[in-house]
């Protein structure tokens, strides 16, 4: 029977082709993306059964410019119909594409070429998505974003074939941009005649590089999608930085006159010989103060991009993209502006993840106000570090969240990060029975699909849209049977809410710093701030709402709660996962196609579910903890015990159906992901590494309980620990440098009178810098020191948003925050100064030698040096409660 239906299809597909045979007209003096709309169209209809003969053509497809453009923009078409002959009328070339993409899909859909008359516009004017020349662990004697284009680095960027088929994949989602990200780009594109020995590459490779890349230009421009390419600052090329005894990157440097004229001259090359190419510059990551942003974007980046124009005899200027991540992008643009008009501006959506399609706030501020510029403004969806690794892809979810780009950010361009394993492009972090490597491009075709389809309208009828995904994942997974799409649909909807909210609800940051996917220790649920919140998260990503923290406090004093809740959010987060799975479940012995990808997906909705409810599990022994540090009553504690029992009982689910099919959970595995667990080395990125930690804390809240109930009866004796000194490491200073042992009543300011008055005991007798406060205010703080045995230097930052104070390390700002080790403070409330804020300690660690460490300007302290271990801990001294964490060590 199965044969005999097999022969049918072939039966009918046969006599359907030879009904149906197209004859393309294009005029004589149509251009190479109308050319190429007639090469793509024949290609999809002819995969369809569609024949293409020379005489006796059934259909007429006509290909041209609109002589009558009313009604009609930028990329805009109009098809019309007329018995068999088809007109496909283009604003312009890429409109002509773009009428031939919609006939194909609807030909593909309905099986038919009944189109009808339409006419459609694009809402946004940019719509691309980006590839990131990026690698999950950093290159021998690099930093991070430091990865020269060479095919032992990115053998996948030389295959044109792979680059072809992601082109024709941005146009399947009528998206008009392609963006390349790399930390410093030039040394492999570009030879610099003043500085030869800046190149990154050798003469083969940078053969190979300008062959690729004027291909991937050409290819791209044909079919309408503009080419940018993306860089960070200030960044040098290596081979640059050793011949001048400079670092790659150093955040804290002021700009000088070689950086910038290397920079400057490293542009106008790339403009000479890549003209069609757009820049997108990030300015505020490898740059120090705002007022450097203003000056690089001004006085290096522009002149630049002119020197280029110039050489070139042009008088035109192309587009360069402005990223406001870390910088005063508005302050930037109006310095900016008087010099350089074409000029588009870009800002993160919900940050480095994607939690809402409500967003508001002061983030919500930062796309508005450069969104009233009334320059193009770009909405980011970036990085996605908590949809990682598993498939998502809700169309809902997606069409609100566009929406919201343009109603809430005012945004009118959108550009797209892929939704999982960025650094790992192009491949997924899906493990594979055969040991090969699935493709992103393969997996994540409803990613691009739905985002490239709502970045073109999202005003669509919400129950149509329902339809269409039917139609779209009964053609891939069912063969036209719609109810088994539908449930498909429903299981991508429901999981698509689960990560969203728990980590607007839960999350420490929106940035790669955390994996989500991970799950989070008990200690980041109960004391969150010991982590350093990410300033403006809970404020901007997600509904108004309350921290768990928050919540459990109203509840002990009966005040009101508002807004979005934490126990509410895990509840609506289980029951998501159960129906995903249900969903899933019910028709997985009705897919006919894609079997293994079907699988591979009904297995991220039962793992979407076991997380879920693992997390809410975990959430819910949190909430009892923090009961017992309000009320000390210990059954509180018993019952976190037992939630938390069923929370590792879930974890473990999770682990066993991720062994086998996943190669990690993160694709950044460096030490800039700190939660759950730092990932230095490349460690802790696999659920089976987690699962030992998620075990201990359960272990060690036992053992804690047990103690308290000894105590209670008096069975158990407590001894206080003293905290002792830390020993002062011997190290050797410039002899202009002036030190004091801490003590009270100690000056650490030469031009202020404000004196210590506490301190943590650690800290007794180090030898701590008098500094001048004014100085660091107006520029960076510089620490020379040689060292002949490993040694921390002892770092405070205040707690404290003004502007004359130093910013502690971010990584969401900074991805060099932890290059020393210094991301999170060892001792919070460690100092108090009369008059000043609280102090957190942070320690950067250095190996034996001479070293030279710019600090960021701003006031700060330098608190000495020492060779010894240091108990990270809450010396107290802010008055706040002791913190109810310790239960998990």
């Amino acid at each position: 029977m199965k044969r005999l239906n097999t022969i049918l299809i072939i039966l009918m597909l046969c006599a359907y082709s030879q009904a149906h045979s197209i004859k393309i007209v294009t005029t004589s003096k149509a251009n190479s993306r109308v050319e190429y709309a007639a090469e793509y169209i024949k290609k999809k209809l002819s995969v369809l059964g569609y024949t293409f003969p020379n005489h006796g053509n059934d259909y007429k497809i006509y290909l041209r410019l609109a002589t009558d453009t009313t009604g009609l923009k930028k990329e805009g078409f109009r098809i019309t119909s007329a018995k068999k002959r088809i007109f496909i009328d283009g604003y312009d070339g890429s409109g002509v594409i773009y009428g031939c993409n919609e006939l194909a899909e609807y030909a593909a859909l309905h099986h038919n070429l009944n189109i009808g008359n339409i006419q459609q516009n694009p809402e946004m004017v940019l719509r691309g998505s980006c590839v990131g020349l990026q690698k999950t662990v950093y290159l021998p004697g690099h930093q991070v974003y430091e990865y020269p284009y060479t095919p032992e680095n990115f053998p996948w960027f030389y295959d044109k074939k792979q680059w072809i088929e992601y082109l024709d994949m941005l146009v399947d989602n009528k998206m008009n941009s392609l963006y390349l990200w790399n930390g410093h780009p030039f040394a492999s594109l570009v030879k610099l005649k003043d500085y030869p020995f800046a190149l990154e590459v050798d003469e083969e490779t940078f053969k190979k590089n300008e062959e690729i890349y004027s291909f991937l230009t050409h290819e791209a421009d044909k079919r309408g999608i503009f080419v940018i390419q993306m860089f960070y600052n200030i960044i040098l090329s290596k081979p640059f930085a050793d011949h001048y005894g400079l670092k790659t990157q150093d955040r804290h440097r002021p700009i000088t006159p070689l950086i910038s004229d290397y920079t400057r001259k490293s542009i106008a090359a790339f403009i000479q010989k890549y003209p069609n190419v757009g820049l997108l510059v990030c300015l505020g990551e490898a740059m120090d103060t705002y007022d450097d942003d203003v000056e690089w974007m001004t006085k290096t980046i522009i002149p630049g991009v002119k020197d280029g124009l110039k050489a070139l005899g042009r008088n035109d200027e192309p587009p360069i993209l402005l990223r406001a991540h870390d910088t005063d992008c508005k302050a930037v643009m109006q310095a900016s502006l008087p010099l350089y008009k074409n000029l588009y501006t870009m800002h993160k959506y919900n940050g480095e993840s994607l939690t809402t399609y409500e967003p508001r706030g002061p983030w919500a501020k930062i796309h508005t106000d450069l969104a009233a510029l009334g320059t193009t403004h770009i909405s980011n969806v970036h990085i996605l570090a908590n949809l990682e690794p598993w498939r998502w892809s809700s169309p809902s979810f997606v069409q609100k969240a566009v929406m919201a780009m343009h109603d809430v950010h005012h945004a009118n361009a959108l550009h797209l990060y892929p939704q999982a394993s960025y650094w790992d492009w192009p491949y997924t972090a899906d493990k594979l029975p055969d040991g090969l490597r699935e493709r992103q491009l393969d997996r994540d075709w409803m990613w691009y699909k739905t985002w490239g389809r709502y970045a073109w309208n999202c005003r669509r009828n919400v129950i149509e849209e329902g339809h269409y995904w039917d139609d779209v994942l009964s053609a891939y997974y069912c063969s036209d049977n719609k109810s088994v799409a539908d449930s498909i649909r429903k299981a991508y909807d429901e999981s698509g809410e689960i990560a969203p909210k728990l980590l607007r609800r839960f999350g420490i940051t929106e940035g790669n710093r955390q994996t989500l996917l991970l799950g989070m220790m008990m200690s980041q649920l109960v004391n969150p701030y010991k982590y350093t919140i990410y300033p403006g998260f809970y404020e901007s990503c997600g509904p108004e709402g309350e921290k768990l923290i928050e919540y459990v406090e109203k509840e002990w004093k009966h005040e009101p709660h508002i807004g979005e809740l934490p126990l509410d959010i895990v509840a609506q987060t289980e029951a998501h996962g159960d129906k995903a799975v249900a969903a899933i479940d019910a028709v997985a012995d009705k897919v006919t196609e894609h079997k293994d990808e079907f699988n591979r997906l009904r297995n991220d909705m039962h793992c979407y579910k076991e997380f879920a409810w693992s997390f809410g599990f975990k959430v819910k022994a949190a909430q009892h903890v923090l009961n017992y540090k309000w009320g000390k009553d210990i059954n509180q504690l018993d019952t976190a015990v037992v939630l938390l029992e069923k929370s590792v009982m879930h974890y473990k689910k999770l682990v066993n159906l991720t062994k086998d099919t996943y190669l990690y959970a993160n694709s950044m595995q460096t030490a800039q992901r700190r939660i759950p667990i730092g990932g230095d080395n490349g460690k802790m990125k696999h659920w089976q590494e987690l699962l030992p930690q998620y075990q201990l804390e359960l272990n060690n809240l036992k053992k804690n309980i047990a103690m308290l109930k000894d105590i209670s009866k008096g069975k158990y004796h407590t001894v206080a620990m003293a905290v002792k000194p830390l020993h002062p490491a011997n190290v050797t200073l410039p002899h202009d440098v002036k030190t004091v042992k801490i003590a009270k009543g100690v000056r650490l300011f030469s031009d202020m009178d404000s004196v210590v008055t506490d301190f943590a005991s650690e800290l007794k007798g180090m030898n701590a810098y008098v500094l001048n406060s004014k100085q660091q205010r107006d520029s960076a703080t510089k620490i020379e020191f040689k060292c002949d045995t490993p040694v921390h230097l002892l770092v405070g930052y205040f707690r404290d948003d003004q502007m004359k104070y130093a910013s502690a390390p971010k990584l969401e700002i900074d991805a060099t925050a932890n290059d020393y080790g210094q991301a999170e403070p060892m001792i919070t409330s460690a100092i108090l100064i009369d008059g000043m804020p609280q102090v957190n300690l942070h320690k950067y660690d250095f190996n034996a030698g001479s070293h030279t460490l710019l600090l960021p300007k701003g006031i700060l302290l330098v608190l000495g040096y020492t060779s010894e271990n240091i108990q990270q801990r809450d010396a107290g001294l802010s008055g706040t409660d002791k913190a109810i964490d310790w239960l998990f060590y």
